[in-house]
């Protein structure tokens, strides 16, 4: 298997990843209230909206590593196929 198709590969199964984050986030994030006024026998939902929150704030930080390891990926495995077809074109073979 070349570099190029591994590389690939795992860009696949990291961008897989950063997609199954981002729609965990936003399933998750369907259940946050933007203003909540509460009375204090409603703390407990206080709790809830505070709980829900941190976890959104965890999967927005794993969606943005996911992502630029998405985008890193892709880059390199874009500079890696150029340089082959530039190198190829000079040497005038068909890699």
């Amino acid at each position: 298997m070349s570099l190029i198709t591994s590389l690939l590969l795992l860009w696949a199964a990291v961008t897989a990843i950063f997609v199954t984050v981002m729609i965990w986030k936003s399933i998750v994030g369907l259940k946050e209230e933007d203003v909540v006024i509460l009375d204090p026998a409603e703390a407990n939902q206080a709790a809830e909206q505070q709980q829900i929150i941190a976890k959104v704030e965890r999967l927005t930080i794993w969606a943005k590593r996911f992502g630029l390891a998405s985008l890193t990926l892709l880059l390199v495995t874009g500079t890696l196929w150029m340089y082959q077809g530039f190198v190829a074109f000079n040497s005038a073979r068909i890699p």
